[in-house]
């Protein structure tokens, strides 16, 4: 059985670990090399066992260890050309791991990945679409603005759904922010509210996803139990009481948060 493992997620941090203990890929790395290992270390990953990482976008919080990871484990990293392209700028690529751009379908030691677009602000970011060796599918969608028809149909039929529920609306539009940063975060290349997260969710499960897990909670924005409840709203404003697993990933994560699909 694939399990998927949240590292960490959130404004100070997102990586993903998806296989089995023998071997995997990582989605994002933006913490630490040396917290990653740490916690894999916690979840019984063996860094040698992440056979490559996939990159959403070039943002801090996703990359913040990918160049020291990358570099000690020679492990192969793949994005968009923006991305990568942004990457090069930032002095991430130094020729010490290999980078590839990822275009239509990549197979991966024995899974195959294909990608979607997602509306960011950011070069070229993407979303993730990963079928396991035990042929499940787990779809990757954080750091949007908005859900556009190539996501929806991109989230269809998945059996895990990680999706952004980054902030609670009214805590982000009364809070310390500056009003710069609200407007970004609250346009089409922002990040995604609870209720937008919550209002795909009935379509979802309605195309066979069962399992969901919410991600990037902003720390000064969301708490878990808000985005857990606007969730369950919006699935029994749909007239879905049951048949689902709702997971949230912690905001403050030290240890790792597993679950298997």
């Amino acid at each position: 059985m694939a399990e998927l493992c949240a590292l960490y997620s959130g404004s100070t941090g997102n990586s993903y670990f998806i296989g089995s203990k023998s071997s995997g890929i990582l989605v994002d790395i933006g913490r630490s090399a040396k917290q990653t290992v740490n916690i894999l270390n916690r979840c019984a990953i063996d860094p040698l066992a992440i056979g490559g990482i996939l990159i959403t976008h070039e943002h801090t919080d996703h990359v913040n260890g990918l160049r020291v990871f990358a570099s000690k484990y020679h492990i192969p990293v793949f994005a968009s050309v923006g991305t990568l392209s942004a990457l090069q700028t930032m002095g991430i690529l130094n020729g010490s791991f290999p980078a590839y751009t990822i275009e239509g379908t990549l197979q991966l030691g024995d899974m195959q990945i294909s990608t979607f677009r997602t509306p960011h602000d950011c070069a070229e970011s993407l979303g993730y679409r990963i079928r396991t060796a035990d042929n499940k599918v787990v779809a990757f969608a954080t750091d949007l603005g908005y859900i556009t028809p190539e996501i929806e149909e991109s989230l269809m039929g998945a059996d895990l759904t990680v999706l952004e529920s980054n902030h609670d609306v009214g805590m982000l539009r009364t809070g310390p922010y500056p009003y710069s940063l609200k407007r970004r975060i609250l346009s089409d290349h922002g990040h995604l509210s609870n209720t937008a997260c919550a209002e795909i969710l009935p379509t979802l499960f309605e195309n066979g996803t069962k399992h969901f897990m919410l991600a990037h909670l902003s720390r000064e924005n969301n708490t878990p139990d808000i985005a857990r409840q606007t969730a369950i709203c919006g699935m029994q404003m749909a007239g879905i009481e049951d048949g689902y697993i709702l997971d949230v990933a912690p905001i403050e994560n030290t240890d790792g948060y597993t679950v298997e699909f």
